[in-house]
C-alpha cells in the first residue's frame, strides 16, 4: 500500500487564495482589528497577573458515562491503546464523547477550499443538516453536533509585506461565519495555517472569539513551515510543544472565563506532521482530536488512519471526507458514515471538505 500517494489536501488550495490580494485587506501583515490590539494588551496584563479562575456554571461531567462512551469509541480495540489511559475527565459542558461533531470546512472567499464556501449559505446549511441526519441514522446512540470549520488564517502563494505567506481573514468575515453557525445551531472552529508565521503569533489574535463558549480551534501542521520553506513546497510540521502551547492557552481561557472545554483539532496525515506525540499534555479544559486529513480512495484513507492515527493515541480521533477529491480514483467512492464507524477507534469528529 503506497501511503505516500495520498495527495496533500492543501497544496492545490493555497495557490487559489492568491486572489485574496485583490480583497480589501491586501496582505498578511495587516492589522486585523482594534479587538486584536486589545487582545495583545489584555494578554500582556494577564501574563503579569495571577490567573483568576471563574467557576464554571455547567453541571459536572458524569464520569461513569464518560468512561462507558470512551470504551464504546474504542470499538473493540484489543491493543490497549484505546481508550487512552490516564486522561483527565473534562470539565462540565464538554461536547466529546457525548456528541459527535460533524463539520463543514472551508473559507467564504473561495469555492475551492471546501464546502463551507462552495455553496450559497442557505444551501450549505441545508446540506450540513442532511449530513447530520446521515450520522444520526448510522449511530443512533450518539447525538450529532453540527459545526462550521472556518480557515481563519490561510497559507498563500504570496509572501505579503512581512514575508510570512499567510493571510489573516478580516474579523467581519469571522462574524459572518458566527451568524451562519447560529442559523444552523452549529459550533464554530477557527483554523490556522501559519505558513512562515508561528502559532504563538497567530493564536492570540483570535482570543476575542475563543472567549465565546461556542468557538473552538484547529491547527494545521501541513502549513507550519518551520525551516522557512514556502508553503506548498513540502509538508510542514508541529511538535508536541506547539500543541501544548495551544492547549495551555485554551485551558487558561476556559478557566478565566468559566467556559466549557474547548475542542482542539490537530490535522494529520503523515507521521512527521506531529512529532513527539507522547509529550502532548491533556487538560480537563481542552479536548484534543487528532484528525486524519488525507484524501484518496477508501483503502488508502484507511491505511493512513491505521498508520498515523491509530498507533499514536492522544485522546480523540477525527476523520476528513472530501466530496470531490475522494472520488478522483477508482472505485470513485467517498466513505459512508457506516463504513467510517467500523474503524478502531471510531472517529468522534467528522469533517467534510
Amino acid at each position: 500500500m503506497k501511503l505516500k500517494s495520498i495527495l496533500i489536501p492543501g497544496f492545490a488550495l493555497i495557490f487559489s487564495v492568491i486572489l485574496f490580494t485583490n480583497c480589501s485587506q491586501s496582505n498578511g501583515n495587516q492589522k486585523t482589528s482594534n479587538a486584536a490590539d486589545t487582545t495583545k494588551k489584555d494578554k500582556t496584563k494577564n501574563d503579569a497577573d495571577t490567573l483568576s479562575v471563574v467557576k464554571s456554571s455547567y453541571p459536572p461531567t458524569d464520569k461513569a458515562l464518560y468512561d462507558s462512551l470512551m470504551k464504546r469509541l474504542a470499538n473493540g480495540d484489543t491493543t490497549g491503546r484505546w481508550p487512552v489511559k490516564g486522561q483527565p475527565y473534562p470539565l462540565g459542558g464538554a461536547i466529546l464523547p457525548f456528541k459527535r461533531v460533524v463539520a463543514f470546512y472551508g473559507n467564504l472567499y473561495s469555492k475551492k477550499m471546501g464546502i463551507l464556501g462552495e455553496l450559497p449559505p442557505n444551501e450549505m446549511i441545508a446540506k450540513l443538516k442532511g449530513e447530520v441526519k446521515n450520522w444520526e441514522k448510522a449511530d443512533p446512540k450518539t447525538p450529532v453536533q453540527p459545526a462550521l470549520h472556518y480557515i481563519a488564517v490561510v497559507a498563500q502563494g504570496d509572501g505579503g509585506k512581512d514575508g510570512k505567506y499567510r493571510y489573516r481573514m478580516p474579523f467581519k468575515q469571522i462574524d459572518s461565519v458566527l451568524t451562519l453557525a447560529k442559523k444552523a445551531h452549529a459550533i464554530v472552529f477557527l483554523d490556522v495555517q501559519v505558513a512562515l508565521s508561528t502559532i504563538k503569533d497567530e493564536l492570540p489574535l483570535l482570543e476575542p472569539y475563543l472567549k465565546m463558549p461556542q468557538v473552538h480551534f484547529g491547527m494545521d501542521p501541513e502549513f507550519s513551515m518551520k525551516d522557512g520553506t514556502r508553503p506548498g513546497k513540502k509538508i510542514g510540521t508541529y511538535d508536541a510543544a506547539d500543541v501544548n502551547y495551544v492547549s495551555n492557552y485554551l485551558a487558561n481561557l476556559v478557566k478565566k472565563n468559566g467556559l466549557p472545554p474547548k475542542i482542539l483539532i490537530v490535522h494529520r496525515f503523515t507521521r512527521k506532521m506531529v512529532t513527539n506525540y507522547k509529550n502532548i499534555k491533556l487538560h480537563p479544559e481542552v479536548q484534543v482530536v487528532m484528525d486524519m486529513d488525507g484524501w484518496g480512495e477508501p483503502d488508502l484513507k484507511l491505511g493512513t488512519y491505521r498508520n498515523f492515527i491509530f498507533p499514536e493515541p492522544v485522546q480523540f480521533t477525527g476523520f476528513k471526507l472530501f466530496y470531490k477529491n475522494d472520488l478522483k480514483k477508482a472505485p470513485h467512492h467517498m466513505l459512508t458514515p457506516q463504513e467510517v464507524l467500523k474503524y478502531k477507534p471510531a472517529p468522534i469528529y467528522i469533517q467534510y471538505q
